[in-house]
Parts: structure tokens; C-alpha cells; sequence
């Protein structure tokens, strides 16, 4: 018996929050913000600091990330030539859902536009788990562990401050003799 593969049209957002929780921050956060809060690809770039082109790389391989996390069928690009083509081709497909993409981008792209179909969904689902994670036993077991650390290095300093050796007497000054006192 075979896993059915996952349609990227069908994902809920908490399917997709659960697959962008799981990736790595910074690729998570490039397709939060393109895609979820839906800004424009400029305004990205800016963001970031680099070049349109620049973050559209980002954004096909952060997009690729998610698609491999859900297990969709895709395919990394086989040459520069045909990645530099789907950085283009994800950039028109993400605003445009009539653009056309090759048969290996498709699921990327789709899955791209239904991440950008259910932003504030997938904003708001987003808010839930991280108010889930905020509320959770071992986030407040982990809170107190960080306490205690701080606590304990606090009474550390201290007891090394007030145990060090006592300073040493200064030196009472030397007189040279003047050669003329000689």
C-alpha cells in the first residue's frame, strides 16, 4: 500500500503551519513574508537587502523546502539556466495563478499560490500555535529552568566576588638617589 501524496490545493493552513514550524527559520520566513503576509516582491527584496533576482532565489528554494517538508512530488532545477527560468517563472505564478510553469514547478508553484490564497489564514493559524506554544507545560518548565540558570549563575558571581583573596598591600614608592646626592 502507497502514502497518497498530498495536492497542495487540498492543504489546510494548519497543514501548511505545521510544514513552515518545521523548516528552517530564516526559509520559513522568507515565504511568511512574501506569501502569508503577501507583500510584494520589491518590498521583499528591500527588506532583505538584496536584489529582486537575489530574493527570488530565495524564494524557489525556500518554496522547495516546504514542498520537499510535505512531501509533494517535485524536482530541484537540473541547471542554472532552468533554476534562474523558475525564479521568474515562481515570481509571476505566486501573483498570477494563470501564469504557466513547467510540469516539475507545478506543484511548487501551486503550492505557492495557495499559500498566498490563505495568508490570513495561515496568519492566523500561525498566532494560535505560537499562543499554543507560549501556554504549553514545557515552555513554562522551560521558562523556570532559565530562571533557575540565571539564579545560579547570579549567586556564582557573587560568592566568587566576595571569597577572592584580599588585594595585596600597595607598594610603598621607591626614592631614587639623584646622582648629585652621591
Amino acid at each position: 500500500m502507497t502514502a497518497s501524496v498530498p495536492d497542495a490545493a487540498r492543504l489546510s493552513p494548519e497543514a501548511l503551519v505545521a510544514a513552515l514550524r518545521a523548516l528552517e527559520p530564516r526559509t520559513a520566513a522568507v515565504l511568511v513574508r512574501r506569501l502569508v503576509e503577501r507583500r510584494p516582491l520589491a518590498e521583499c527584496a528591500a527588506w532583505y537587502g538584496i536584489s529582486n533576482d537575489a530574493f527570488s532565489v530565495l524564494l524557489l528554494r525556500a518554496a522547495e523546502a516546504l514542498a520537499r517538508q510535505l512531501e509533494l512530488a517535485t524536482r530541484a532545477p537540473e541547471s542554472q539556466e532552468e533554476a534562474t527560468a523558475w525564479e521568474r517563472m515562481l515570481a509571476v505564478a505566486v501573483e498570477k495563478d494563470t501564469a504557466p510553469v513547467p510540469v516539475a514547478l507545478a506543484p511548487v508553484a501551486r503550492l505557492c499560490q495557495r499559500m498566498h490564497e490563505l495568508g490570513p489564514e495561515v496568519e492566523a493559524a500561525m498566532a494560535r500555535a505560537a499562543e499554543a506554544d507560549a501556554d504549553s507545560p514545557g515552555r513554562a518548565r522551560e521558562e523556570w529552568l532559565r530562571r533557575l540558570a540565571v539564579a545560579a549563575l547570579l549567586a556564582l558571581t557573587a560568592w566568587l566576588y566576595w571569597s577572592r583573596p584580599p588585594e595585596p598591600e600597595p607598594r610603598p614608592e621607591r626614592r631614587m638617589r639623584s646622582p648629585e646626592r652621591r
